[in-house]
């Protein structure tokens, strides 16, 4: 007892005594609290009564409290624990307990805010998450040109697009638009401003952020919000009450092409959940290798950069007539916070990535010198292209818009390349060259078609097969031998698995090899018509080749279709892909009738030496000539091309294919045809396969009369040596063959091509040789020294053969050229 006495006298003789120094009666609890209360006087009496940060390394000294929701809010003064959002944005202890304690008035709208955030997203409803999604006042910037300063909005003020795009310093935004005194621009930034760009300042964010109503919201419905950098909290995010996870995603599998109310069919950027491979799609949850390696600080957490870029393809895709760029998109970035500075800050370096890359803001745009897509950095280049085909084109196209300057050289006296449109005929362009398009969604052509607001016609599926004599070929029959070319086919790929390129085997043989065998091992017997038939999806394969089988690859025919390929219809560009070449080559610096004899790249400088004798000098070459060129050293390379390199240009081969276009007085086929877009002729045996095999009407709307048929495979040869009259009454004895139970009038107007004698082309697409792999194609592409690049449809693994192929080849090298 004497010891607590002694103990509460020296307790109370520290704090509390009366004037005549004698000590006041108190209860033990009193006296403890009192002196406890004495200690942190003395403590802290130099300090007034802080309590610092709880993260540890976070640089505020004096935290103040942003949200003052609570009555006994400790705003800049004591309370028990400071929560930490980031180095500049803390809640006290009792503005948490007054939205997580059940007796608290904030409670209600705390749960209120949980119940929608885990009916729809995936992370944690903290509090610390309720307050930087509910709590936070936004930040905005001055958009007075001379200003720019960051301020921040009183906490009841709601950030929209509108408001962001016009904030001035001291607008009211409470009911009118009016500022406040005309020099609140002089009045300086808060202090925080500055330090959100430091690395530091972003390490010590406690949560990523997730926007607000982001425009990518309708294209990643299928998607957990919080997973692709969106709020979970936003209307533009929430489900149908009752409405499961489960029950989304499962809706979405059996709906996997996901539109958007108002956008172009083919514009489909993001990968559902569950769907299978499509060509140019990211995925809205990860980051690409690519993306990945030009910004790893995003490794550990990527919801930023995943929000910003998601956001940033869907602005894009929203409207891909107009260059996006940083001023329309900041004021779409909806986000609570100092973070929403960081957003502005990165959404920039993030856009100019995928500017650089193609992803965006590409295509037919043109842009003025005063608008370049890329920062002042990239302008000092300078650079030539060898040939305006599609590739040399797009990257003209793409380096032009970065601010790099640009000089096309062609030999011919046309551009366009392997893109050459007949107008002469009546009404329609007829393509001598590409004029189909294989797979519609999220091709670049259809971004251009979509840019120029051209429509393209969908080819139907439905395709008579008729017999010489004029029969229309049973679908069973052409049903079940298409059954069966491609279970050849699906041997072929079995065969190949563990095959080497030195065990490859022409395709042509492989395929008799295992015909043969069913054969034997079956011992059914095709009908005269059947092997027809047979003969007749053989052509087919051939003119997708561009060569007779025995030449092609049976290990890498293929080759492209281990990679996504371009989903959705194939259409007919009925205006022809010149409409699309044309804007392409609209404002560059294009020299005609200039073929390039030597490219001299042992120097710092590039030397390039034309047929005239004309030098010119650049920093940087592309080269975009044809294969066949390249297989025929029509360019003189210093030093020489390396081994590997040459061994890879002679691993392919250059596929010829020629057409016929034929106007005939009236459309004679309508009635056989009844309004398919194109029919087969079945060869009457394998010597006649490829002549003439498919005929393609080309006036969709049939109102003019003109047909279009290709040569392919051994054929090709057969007409190399006639003339176009020859070709022509060679065409003519198949179409009476196939019409035979009527008159088939004389052509009016009747064109063929000869793409195998053109001295500058020389070929229609590429193939891979029997001995040879995809790899070729990629090592074609590979640039030597950061000096000479090269671009065109054989140097395209992922899509080879196409006019699709060859643009995105220019893309491509447009984006490695800026990057050096």
């Amino acid at each position: 007892m004497s010891t607590g006495r002694v103990r509460t006298k020296k307790k109370a003789c520290s704090s509390d005594q009366s004037p005549d120094n004698l000590p006041l009666r108190s209860s033990g609890r009193q006296v403890k609290k009192k002196a406890a209360e004495a200690a942190d006087d003395d403590d802290e009496a130099s300090e007034k009564k802080y309590r610092k940060c709880e993260k540890a390394g976070c640089t505020a000294t004096c935290p103040v409290c942003f949200a003052s929701a609570a009555e006994r809010c400790a705003k800049n003064g004591y309370t028990s624990r400071w929560y930490h959002l980031s180095c500049g944005e803390h809640f006290c202890n009792e503005c948490f307990d007054h939205y997580y304690r059940s007796h608290k008035d904030g409670y209600e709208k705390y749960t209120a805010w949980k119940r929608i955030w885990t009916s729809n997203g995936k992370s944690e409803p903290s509090p610390k998450a309720f307050m930087a999604d509910q709590q936070l006042p936004y930040w905005v910037q001055c958009t007075k040109p001379d200003c720019g300063k960051w301020r921040q909005l009183t906490k009841e003020i709601q950030l929209t697009p509108q408001i962001a795009k016009t904030y001035r310093c001291g607008m009211k935004l409470n009911n009118s638009a009016k500022t406040e005194g005309s020099d609140q621009c002089s009045m300086p930034e808060d202090l925080r401003v500055a330090e959100v760009s430091d690395h530091w300042w972003y390490s010590m964010l406690i949560l990523p952020p997730l926007l607000k109503d982001s425009v990518a919201a309708p294209f990643l419905a299928a998607y957990y919000p919080d997973c692709v950098g969106m709020s979970p909290s936003c209307t533009s995010t929430n489900r149908l009450p009752g409405e499961s996870n489960l029950v989304k995603l499962e809706h979405l599998k059996s709906v996997p092409n996901l539109t958007v109310a108002g956008m172009n069919k083919y514009f489909q950027p993001f990968y559902q959940p569950n769907e299978c491979g499509k060509a140019l799609c990211v995925r809205p949850d990860v980051m690409e290798l690519d993306e990945l390696y030009e910004f790893p600080e995003y490794s550990r957490d990527p919801t930023m950069y995943l929000a910003l870029r998601n956001l940033i393809l869907a602005l894009w895709y929203t409207n891909c007539k107009e260059a996006l760029t940083p001023q329309k998109c900041i004021h779409h970035i909806i986000v609570r916070g100092l973070v929403r500075i960081r957003c502005v800050q990165e959404m920039e370096r993030i856009l100019y990535f995928m500017t650089r890359k193609g992803l965006i803001n590409t295509g037919i745009l043109s842009v003025s010198p005063d608008q370049y897509l890329l920062p002042k950095e990239y302008h000092n280049k300078s650079v030539i292209i060898v040939g305006a085909g599609a590739a040399g084109l797009a990257a003209a196209r793409q380096l032009h818009n970065f601010g790099i300057k640009v000089i096309i050289l062609e030999a011919k006296d046309r551009i366009g390349g392997r893109v050459w449109d007949d107008k002469t005929f009546k009404g329609v362009t007829v393509g001598r060259g590409a004029q189909i398009v294989n797979g519609c969604v999220n091709n670049p052509m259809a971004l251009m078609c979509e840019q120029l607001g051209i429509k393209m016609h969908k080819l139907g599926e439905k395709c008579d097969l008729i017999q010489e004599g004029g029969r229309i070929t049973d679908p069973t029959i052409d049903k079940r031998m298409d059954f069966h070319f491609n279970a050849i086919l699906d041997v072929v790929s079995e065969w190949r698995k563990d095959k080497t390129q030195h065990q490859d085997v022409p395709l042509g043989e492989k395929i008799q090899e295992i015909y043969k065998a069913f054969i034997q091992e079956s011992g059914i017997q095709f009908s005269e018509l059947e092997e027809q038939v047979l003969q007749f999806h053989l052509s087919n394969l051939e003119y997708a080749c561009g060569s007779n089988l025995s030449q092609v690859s049976a290990r890498s025919w293929d080759h492209n279709e281990f990679f996504a390929q371009f989903a959705g219809d194939h259409t007919l560009l009925t205006v022809g892909y010149s409409t699309v070449i044309d804007k392409l080559a609209e404002g560059l610096d294009i020299r005609l009738n200039l073929p390039v004899q030597n490219i001299d790249y042992s120097g710092e400088e590039v030397q390039v030496t034309t047929a005239d004798g004309t030098v010119w000098t650049t920093q940087k070459v592309l080269v975009t000539i044809p294969l066949a060129l390249l297989q025929k050293n029509a360019i003189q390379f210093n030093p020489p091309l390396s081994e590997k390199k040459i061994k890879a240009i002679n691993s392919l081969g250059a596929g010829v294919i020629e057409k016929i276009a034929l106007q005939f007085p009236y459309r004679f086929w309508d009635s056989k045809i009844q309004g398919a877009d194109f029919f087969g002729h079945i060869p009457p045996n394998s010597s006649q396969r490829g002549l003439f095999s498919v005929f393609y009407d080309m006036d969709p709307e049939g109102k003019q009369s003109i047909l279009m048929s290709v040569v392919t495979g051994d054929a090709v040869a057969t007409i190399k040596n006639l003339d176009d009259k020859q070709v022509l009454q060679q065409c003519m004895t198949v179409l009476r063959e196939l019409f035979k139970e009527q008159e088939v009038p004389d052509p009016v107007k009747f064109f063929v091509t000869r793409w195998s004698k053109d001295p500058w082309l020389q070929m229609a697409y590429s193939f891979v040789k029997t001995g040879g792999s995809g790899e070729a194609y990629d090592i074609i592409a590979e640039d030597i020294q950061g000096k000479i690049f090269f671009a065109g449809e054989a140097t395209n693994r992922h899509f080879p053969q196409t006019v699709t192929g060859a643009y995105l080849s220019g893309v491509r090298e447009a984006s490695k050229i800026a990057a050096f």
